[in-house]
């Protein structure tokens, strides 16, 4: 009698995974893969799935890339979380501002200081 074949898991291939960037109000940047990334940022903002956001609310989508399967999306996030904070913010800075999403349709006030004391610092130095 033949094994019964298994059953696919949420993470299957057939899925599409997708690695995404969010910003918090305090301007720093979390990492994470999802099937679904704007269901995925709803979710931080409303304090569910990471305690990276404990400290921070998060603020605002702001890069997402899609991978072909969970695999790869794993590998991806590896990779950016490895990015130092100015290759992170390159990335951000590609993507079509449209896509970025923001929790009250703009860049919390917060975050915008620190990025741009941040670069300042950056181009000074």
């Amino acid at each position: 009698m033949p094994a019964p074949s298994p059953q696919r898991s949420p993470e299957s291939s057939d899925r599409l995974w997708w690695v995404y960037m969010v910003r918090a109000e305090n301007g720093h940047l979390y990492t994470g893969i999802s099937t679904d990334p704007q269901r995925r940022f709803e979710q931080h903002r409303r304090g569910r799935g990471a305690r990276f956001f404990n400290r921070s609310p998060a603020a605002a989508l702001v890069w997402h890339d899609r991978c072909d399967d969970h695999s790869h999306a794993l590998r991806r996030e590896r990779e950016i979380k490895a990015l130092s904070r100015a290759a992170k913010e390159k990335l951000i800075t590609r993507l079509d501002g449209q896509s970025s999403i923001a929790a009250n349709g703009v860049a919390p006030p917060a975050a915008e200081a620190k990025l741009l004391a941040s670069s300042k610092e950056n181009h000074d130095g």
